[in-house]
């Protein structure tokens, strides 16, 4: 394909208002946090020609910010083709990822957790984790698609996949060793494991087994293991080892978790639609107070962090005073504190 067919085929697929909003909404934080970029380099970014570029350009001076001034329109220039843009603060921020976008991208993401030839597992199951617990209740509506990659039609082994692999171990009755990625430590554990079943619960797989360091039964998600490997050992799952009842559901409090209070605003619900709480109270004008209980605290204050204004934790002290100095500490990096 020549230099100027390729410039025919972008600008035929620029060509819509929709392609053209979302590009426009893109371009500015682009630019932004890049503080400059030159012409020819951010066309490429955007499979348009320069000349479409500058049109987008062009089209930005029209756009009025109505804070803090009454009129505030955008400052940018591309002169000697290298772009700046300034006073753009209320548009500077990446968009924000819509329902079916997440779901489509965590559905995306979990597919190529299945490739067998995937290499860096390890940095697509942070991915995964990080994402499913940005998007919040977005996230959930992708759990109830189930994905397999089908090896059979490629040249790949499909015993190499994590999937093939835990088939055979549990045929052989052999354990296991993961290097299993947990979340709400943000860190990557090793353990060894006498596999029981592959389960799928809500659109995701699971390995169900006797798990050698925490002496338990336990369930791994399959896209957070980073690396998996077959023993030369006998798997021995106790006796007294049962199957988790996953129609309970996954999530069962202890009474040993701690309780922990939680005031959410009318945009903070879905907190109470997601996670499975012990008590649900109406506070009127949509607010609600819930009470869940959890063996981390570390997870809680991940939570509270991540509602920002749209929650926040009222009991124990104890953990509240944890969020805000998690909180100062993070503003504090940005020099906001």
């Amino acid at each position: 394909m020549t230099a100027k067919t390729a410039a025919k085929t972008a600008a035929k697929s620029a060509t819509t208002s929709t392609d053209r909003l979302a590009r426009l909404l893109a371009l500015v934080p682009y630019v932004v946090n890049r503080d400059s970029v030159l012409l020819g380099e951010a066309a490429a970014a955007f499979g348009v020609t320069e000349k479409q570029l500058i049109d987008d350009l062009n089209l930005l001076w029209c756009v009025e910010l109505r804070a803090p001034d009454p009129y505030c329109p955008i400052d940018l220039s591309y002169e000697g083709g290298e772009i700046t843009v300034a006073e753009a603060e209320s548009i500077a921020r990446p968009l924000r990822l819509k329902v079916d976008e997440a779901s489509a991208l965590l559905v995306a993401l979990r597919m190529l957790a299945e490739i067998p030839e995937l290499h860096d597992r390890d940095a697509l199951s942070r991915v995964i984790a990080k994402l499913e617990s940005a998007a919040g209740a977005a996230a959930a509506v992708s759990s109830k698609v189930a994905v397999e990659v089908d090896a059979r039609g490629g040249s790949a082994d499909p015993a190499r996949t994590a999937v093939g692999v835990l088939r055979e171990a549990i045929a052989a009755g052999r354990r296991v060793h993961l290097t299993y990625y947990v979340p709400a430590r943000d860190e990557n554990t090793e353990r060894d494991v006498d596999p029981m079943r592959l389960l799928v619960v809500e659109g995701t797989t699971y390995l169900e087994g006797w798990c050698r360091r925490a002496e338990g039964v336990r369930l791994f998600k399959l896209d957070r293991i980073a690396d998996l490997s077959m023993l030369d050992v006998p798997a021995e799952v106790p006796d007294d080892a049962e199957p988790i009842d996953v129609d309970a559901g996954l999530f069962r409090p202890s009474p040993q978790d701690e309780a922990v209070t939680l005031e959410l605003s009318p945009r903070g619900r879905w907190v109470a639609d997601y996670y499975p709480c012990e008590s649900v109270e109406e506070l009127g004008e949509g607010r609600l107070r819930v009470v869940l209980r959890t063996p981390d605290a570390r997870w809680v204050r991940g939570l509270a962090l991540r509602l920002g204004d749209q929650g926040r934790v009222v009991a124990p002290e104890a953990i509240a005073a944890g969020v805000r100095g998690d909180a100062a500490r993070a503003l504090a990096r940005y020099g906001l504190a």
